[in-house]
């Protein structure tokens, strides 16, 4: 069981009155320390209802993203995760720019291992768009060169 003081930092779990922000909202991005840090293992949180908006006309986009890390120290908390992918509601960006922005905030928050984000656009004028992203630290470049590759979509 987790002590009072590897919780803190954790102010959202928990809190039943947490207002989902209206705006994109890095800042509400929480995290806790790894207690396995000596062990690579793998973290991956999917967000089915992901929503954002061009930036042109502002019609909503509509996307699954899944984002897969290897920690290091620190982990994000989950209920933070989900408000922070929520403030991208009424976020104006393309949808490789949301994929980025999200990988490069989750990065600095945790400094992990291994970090992956792709997203899996929901289809608008006949167009499919999956954006991918990582990042590893000089340990895992190997697993960023093959991650990469594989994510090149051949047919579906």
């Amino acid at each position: 069981m987790r002590n009072e003081n590897e919780l803190q930092g954790v102010s959202l779990l928990g809190d039943t009155g947490v207002k989902y922000p209206t705006e994109y909202a890095p800042e509400i991005l929480e995290t806790f320390v790894n207690k396995h840090p000596g062990s690579e293992y793998l973290v991956t949180f999917i967000c089915p209802e992901f929503t954002s908006l061009c930036p042109k006309t502002g019609q909503p986009d509509f996307a699954k993203i899944i984002i897969n890390y290897i920690p290091r120290e620190r982990m994000v908390e989950s209920k933070s995760l989900k408000l922070y992918l929520f403030s991208f509601r009424n976020h104006g960006d393309f949808h490789e720019d949301c994929i980025n922005i999200i990988l490069k905030d989750l990065k600095k928050l945790m400094d992990p291992l291994y970090i992956e984000v792709k997203g899996i656009f929901t289809p608008r004028g006949g167009i499919s768009i999956y954006p991918f992203a990582n990042w590893g630290d000089e340990n895992h470049q190997e697993l960023v060169k093959s991650r990469l590759a594989a994510s090149f979509v051949n047919e579906i």
